[in-house]
């Protein structure tokens, strides 16, 4: 192979071009390579100087191999090539997500090669879905898709370099969640608005069994946190949907390859609380979807219908899970503050890393952000009733601090504000507590 050091690059002029051309002999192929400094040909000395010196860095990146030739595979084709050889292996799903993110690029940015896709219009287009209302988590996703695509462009050589692409920040006084868990009060009064909510104002008797659907719907979604899609698609009995699996010691949920990203067949936990609230389907109805809510013609809701159907039920009974600090604007509970109450109820009671495999997380960091160690009111209520159960005095198993002068009561004091009168008193007789101690990760 022939050595770097014997590439040399010189600038040459040619009369069809404005700008100074400079070229080298590739020492592979034999062939000479050409291309513009970016240095107008004016005639003077300074010009003539500023194309030596691009030549001179052009050089250096070549003998340095750190320069790749730009490839100038379009976007359009681009976009083909990566879902023929890499989205179609995928879950559909997944499928589908992309092509609504590229869809969106192109409407914002529209970029004609795959090139064009720089760091500037990258955050651009982060800027846009920003102004367009995305939340930080959508924006993510978003970005992430692009990412995954860009990366895969340049191991087949399509693109020299991938563009940086900035970390998503959530804006000032934003909320990790856009909506919150709901509490089981709050749910019961959403199961009360089932009627007005998707029937209107004046449902009738005759649609006694389109209201019991949409109540058994709510409870199968409270009892096991799937999200809204999952739910509409598991079924008893088919192999190609999400299904439950009744076979083992434990039920669990089996979602078959083609719908999976690691494109292999898995079993995953399932709640028992969600166990026990299938079980008691009879074994004779069980054949088909587990959930058919029904809309007020008395057929099955499909997704864009039964999402909008539970947010007018969360409005009728007026359970608020967010407001919008600028505009003012209320959000209802909706589908997915069923499955974030049922992640916050099983948060207290299992490790995180239970935790993700119960919620379907793709990661750890999911987890931690939205329910391990968010709800820091829960967390002191537990640590109080392990003080009420220990009966322990303020300064108990603490240093003697008499030695150097200080009082007992200077150590650690209790605040006075809010606490029963007779706190600092060992209770008399013991008292029974379930402590939901929430395991903590040691850092």
């Amino acid at each position: 192979m022939a050595d770097d050091n014997s590439i040399v690059v010189s600038v040459c002029e040619i009369p069809r071009y404005k700008h100074f051309q400079m070229q080298y002999l590739n020492p592979g192929t034999g062939r000479k390579v050409r291309r513009s400094t970016g240095v107008e040909r004016d005639g003077t000395n300074k010009a003539e100087r500023a194309a030596k010196d691009a030549a001179a860095v052009w050089q250096a990146a070549l003998r340095e191999g750190r320069y790749r030739a730009p490839n100038k595979i379009t976007w359009a084709d681009f976009r083909v090539r990566y879902e023929n050889e890499v989205l179609k292996s995928q879950a559909e799903a997944t499928a589908i997500k992309a092509a609504g993110i590229f869809n969106t690029l192109e409407e914002i940015l529209n970029p004609a090669k795959l090139i064009d896709l720089t760091a500037e219009r990258l955050s651009h287009y982060q800027a846009k879905l920003r102004d367009r209302g995305h939340a930080a988590s959508t924006t993510k996703v978003h970005l992430a898709y692009v990412r995954a695509a860009l990366n895969w462009a340049n191991r087949m050589g399509l693109l020299a370099v991938v563009p940086n692409i900035e970390k998503t920040k959530r804006a000032k006084g934003a909320k990790v969640m856009k909506g919150r868990p709901i509490t089981r009060e709050e749910f019961e009064r959403m199961l009360a608005k089932v009627p007005n909510g998707v029937l209107g104002s004046k449902p009738k008797a005759y649609a006694a069994h389109i209201v019991e659907s949409w109540r058994h719907y709510l409870e199968g979604l409270w009892t096991s946190g799937l999200r809204l899609a999952e739910s509409l698609e598991l079924t008893w009995d088919r192999d190609d949907k999400l299904c439950v699996d009744l076979t083992g010691k434990r039920p669990m949920l089996r979602i078959p390859a083609e719908l999976e990203k690691g494109n292999e067949d898995r079993l995953l936990p399932m709640a028992p609380e969600f166990a026990e609230f299938l079980l008691q389907t009879p074994e004779a109805e069980r054949t088909g979807f587990v959930f058919n809510p029904l809309n007020r013609w008395g057929k099955r809701a499909a997704e864009k219908t039964a999402g909008p159907i539970i947010s007018d039920i969360g409005k009728l009974a007026v359970v608020k899970v967010n407001t919008d600090i600028k505009s003012g604007k209320v959000k209802y509970a909706s589908a997915h503050d069923l499955r974030r109450s049922f992640g916050e109820r099983w948060a207290s009671r299992v490790m995180p890393q239970v935790l993700m495999e119960l919620m379907r997380h793709e990661s750890m960091d999911t987890t931690l952000r939205f329910y391990v160690g968010r709800n820091a009111q829960a967390t002191a209520e537990t640590l109080w009733a392990a003080h009420k159960l220990s009966g322990d005095k303020p300064g108990d198993n603490a240093p003697d601090c008499q030695e150097n002068g200080q009082a007992e009561s200077d150590v650690n004091p209790l605040p006075e504000n809010g606490l029963e009168p007779d706190h600092r008193r060992k209770p008399k007789s013991p008292v029974a507590y379930q402590i939901p101690l929430r395991p903590r990760l040691m850092s």
